[in-house]
């Protein structure tokens, strides 16, 4: 078990396992959700050893609080924790006994609610500033998953027109949702921005890669969420519901601002963050390597309740 593990879990036994809010309840303006993740890898036959990482781990910030996470791994493994460069939770490990599927599961408890209260927005000539532009370069930048052609960031800069910087992400947000159908299975992870965008349909990843493709195109620092959502807006207390692994953005124009671009919704108490990079790269929930038989596939599960 994990020092943080430990910690988290001690802090919740010692609350009665009600959190941390007066009376056992969390403000109105806040959502208690568990969410367990499942991912199941089968083989076609013995692996004989593996090396994995797992981001199932949830923040804890001044949105929400992680009040317990545990990661389970069948077969048993010995792990390690870590925050990686982007601030993530990492759980690394291996497996060196012959196997045949593999089963990790990550469990956790948060409350969650909506951004804080707002900052100062600064202006274009802040953004544009080398001091800003210097903080920032590994987000201002373009990857490969999030690279855009210039015609399109020609159209977002017409959408942006004289806005200020906070006004012309929103708006930057709305026009891709415009322009882009949200449709399962129209896309897969490698799946870059601009394919995405010429196909005109894609998920929750596609749709935030090509949306912060373009805000790092107008000069706004923009970083890639990835998380969970509750997929019911009044969500009964106590039913547990098929959920799903979700992405969104946030833009940094004096301070950041969060927006979930497929729902064209602001992040709020529905919305559990795991972790935050460049791309889906950055924070992908599980990867890992392995030496034996081949792969008949994985399964993927995410069931989450609200419970208060």
């Amino acid at each position: 078990m994990s020092e943080q593990f430990q910690a988290q879990l001690g802090q919740w036994q010692a609350q009665g396992g009600q959190g941390q809010s007066q009376g056992g309840r969390p403000p109105s303006s806040r959502w208690r959700l568990q969410v367990v993740h499942r991912t199941r890898f089968s083989y076609a036959g013995r692996v004989r050893s593996s090396y994995n990482e797992a981001r199932l781990t949830p923040e804890s910030s001044s949105r929400q609080t992680t009040l317990r996470s545990r990661l389970e791994i069948e077969p048993a493994a010995t792990a390690y924790a870590y925050r990686d460069y982007w601030g993530s939770t990492v759980t690394a490990f291996d497996l060196h006994s012959p196997h045949e599927e593999l089963v990790v599961t990550g469990t956790s408890i948060v409350e969650a609610g909506p951004e804080p209260a707002g900052h100062e927005h600064v202006g274009w000539e802040v953004l544009r500033g080398r001091e800003v532009r210097d903080r920032y370069g590994e987000l201002l930048a373009p990857t490969g998953l999030t690279e855009v052609d210039d015609e399109v960031v020609a159209e977002a800069r017409a959408v942006a027109g004289d806005l200020d910087p906070y006004e012309a992400a929103a708006a930057v947000c709305r026009f891709v949702r415009e322009h882009m159908e949200y449709l399962s299975g129209a896309t897969h992870v490698k799946t870059t921005a601009m394919q995405a965008w010429r196909h005109g349909k894609g998920v929750c990843q596609d749709i935030s890669h090509v949306t912060v493709g373009l805000l790092r195109a107008l000069g706004l620092p923009a970083r890639y969420v990835s998380g969970y959502l509750h997929p019911t807006r009044d969500a009964a207390v106590g039913q547990t519901v098929t959920g799903e692994s979700h992405a969104w953005v946030e833009w940094w124009d004096g301070g950041w601002c969060a927006f979930d671009p497929t729902n064209s919704v602001d992040v709020g108490t529905r919305h559990v963050t795991l972790g935050r990079g460049r791309d889906y790269g950055d924070v992908s929930p599980f990867r890992g390597i392995f030496s034996g038989a081949g792969s008949n596939g994985h399964t993927v599960t995410v069931e989450v309740t609200r419970l208060a």
